[in-house]
Order: C-alpha cells, then sequence, then structure tokens
C-alpha cells in the first residue's frame, strides 16, 4: 500500500464532460474561451518522499518529468495546445 493518495475523479464522467463541452463550444462560436486552462489531479501525503512518489507515479503515465517547487510542493505537467494537465503534490499546511 503507498503512502500517498491520489485526488482522481470519474474518469468517464469526466471524458464525457470533455466532450461535451467541446461540442457545446464547437456549436456556440461566440461563448469566450479561458486563455490556458488547465486541470489539476492532487496528490496528497503527510511525507516528503511519499508525496514526491505520487507524482512521480503520475508522471511517468503522462511521460513527463516531476519538479520539485520548493517548501513540499511538486508538481508534473504536459501540455495539450494551450492545456494544462497538472499533478500536483501539496503538504499538509497548503491543503487547507
Amino acid at each position: 500500500m503507498s503512502d500517498y493518495t491520489i485526488r482522481s475523479g470519474d474518469r468517464a464522467a469526466f471524458l464525457a464532460g470533455l466532450r461535451e463541452l467541446t461540442d457545446f463550444l464547437t456549436a456556440n462560436p461566440t461563448v469566450l474561451v479561458p486563455r490556458r486552462p488547465s486541470f489539476a489531479v492532487l496528490v496528497d501525503a503527510d511525507d516528503s518522499d511519499a508525496r514526491r512518489a505520487g507524482v512521480e507515479s503520475a508522471a511517468s503515465a503522462l511521460g513527463v518529468p516531476v519538479a520539485d517547487l520548493g517548501m513540499g510542493y511538486f508538481d508534473a505537467r504536459r501540455e495539450f495546445g494551450p492545456i494544462s494537465y497538472l499533478v500536483i503534490g501539496v503538504p499538509p499546511q497548503g491543503r487547507q
């Protein structure tokens, strides 16, 4: 069992929502879109090494490196055009 928890959602619902959003924006070209949208998945662990391990696990699937942001934060991100997909390890004091 791992020492970290990855806060992930319902994959099928997420993908269906993205398709619905794409269809809506395609059908309604006057609706504004964000300049730099992002999606984030959070990794919880009280221990810094466990937090990093959780982010590394997700980063491997994304094919990207892990960045140590300092102060106990880690992230991995992959860009899809202007859209960022992030996995972020947040220390206990940052989760409040």
